[in-house]
């Protein structure tokens, strides 16, 4: 039995998958099990930030894996804490909860600001506002606080508490707020909505009415952050420095991992048993991390991340067919012209480009160290299979 059969007959059909195996994989290029070669502009929905199996980051994993592997958060763990420093260090944020993924941090994230709300004001206060068209998650608390109704189905009953505001309208967002409002959460740029960028004006506004009403300002950095629009995340293009941000990944390198930082303002709101995890903090994947922010962070990196997105946007707008592209560093969404994205990703894997969707575009998070060499390529293919279905 071979390992497309073997899926189909034991792991849950939760995957529209596309006709590939992979097998092993070096940079930006993944190899199936016929010894195929594609080019990865994907890098596991935005997950490798490095590409495939960096060698500094291989050595990082390997080294701490023989060292300790786990270890209870009952106990001290030097690669979590260094992250943590790293992490403070860089922003403007003071403590760091772990976890294990994008959505378990947004959890988190949502605990906190409900916690901090009662804590300050008592019950009742405990409402929060996310925006039309977000994606925060698959459990069942962050489906609720996702703004698209085609996720709000059949997991009935779905947690209370969230309403949904039109991004890049104050107004909407004001009419919204009440005495039971504690809390604001917004992606900057919304990767599953379809490569949305928020207005600076609007994410502005909506940080001057979060001090004025003393209402947390929530920053979803799950696909934005760590280096994928140019900065080290993304709410430092507009400005503004939220309350909290969640991130998870490309933290990671590849081995799952989620964060919630926080200001000061909210650093004593969790107390021990108030939040847990029994493999957030793991000194392995911790370690790949480090090693991943310790490049990711340098700013001629990020200023080439900044460099690749331009270069790759002007190569894809003179493509036939492309109606228009939007991008913040090397976070794209193409719009085509004939709305055929789904069709083109997969006739790209027969051409050996893996590329993924979101809504109707095409979607590009390739790896933040991609060549500009690796972009033309990319571009040609691209180009290539969209010429042939013209």
């Amino acid at each position: 039995m071979d390992t497309k059969q073997q899926d189909k007959k034991y792991i849950m059909n939760t995957y529209g998958r596309y006709d590939v195996a992979l097998k092993s994989g070096k940079g930006c290029y993944a190899f199936d099990e016929d010894g195929k070669k594609y080019l990865d502009v994907s890098s596991g929905i935005g997950v490798n930030s490095l590409g495939y199996c960096d060698d500094g980051w291989v050595e990082a994993v390997t080294k701490q894996a023989s060292s300790i592997q786990h270890m209870s958060n009952y106990f001290y763990s030097p690669e979590p804490s260094k992250l943590a420093e790293k992490l403070c260090t860089l922003t403007p944020f003071t403590k760091v909860c772990y976890g294990n993924s994008g959505a378990e941090a947004n959890e988190c994230a949502i605990k906190i600001a409900r916690k901090y709300s009662f804590d300050k004001y008592g019950s009742g206060r405990n409402e929060i506002i996310t925006l039309k068209n977000s994606f925060h998650g698959r459990t069942v608390t962050t489906l609720s606080a996702t703004g698209q109704d085609s996720f709000h189905n059949f997991f009935f009953p779905f947690t209370e508490g969230f309403l949904y505001a039109d991004a890049n309208d104050i107004k909407s967002i004001e009419n919204l707020i009440s005495d039971k409002t504690c809390a604001v959460l917004i992606e900057c740029v919304q990767g599953e909505g379809g490569v949305n960028i928020l207005d600076k004006s609007f994410v502005q506004a909506v940080r001057k009415l979060c001090d004025d009403k003393d209402i947390v300002l929530i920053a979803d950095e799950v696909q934005t952050g760590v280096g994928r629009t140019g900065k080290l995340f993304c709410y430092e293009n507009f400005d503004i420095v939220p309350d909290l941000i969640t991130c998870a990944k490309g933290l990671g390198g590849g081995l799952p991992i989620g964060a919630c930082l926080c200001t000061e303002k909210l650093e004593n709101v969790m107390q021990p048993s108030n939040h847990g995890t029994t493999f957030g903090a793991n000194p392995v994947v911790c370690a790949g991390a480090n090693y991943v922010l310790s490049k990711v962070s340098d700013e001629k990196f990020l200023d080439e991340v900044n460099e690749k997105g331009a270069y790759l946007k002007e190569k894809l707008l003179k493509i036939k067919g492309v109606k228009s592209v939007r991008n913040l560093g090397l976070m794209v969404g193409i719009e085509l012209e004939k709305d055929n994205a789904h069709n083109i990703a997969v006739k790209c894997v027969e051409n050996g480009l893996l590329i993924i969707t979101a809504k109707n575009l095409l979607r590009m998070l390739p790896p933040l160290n991609i060549s500009f060499d690796e972009i033309d390529e990319a571009v040609e293919i691209l180009d290539k299979t969209i010429q042939e279905d013209i």
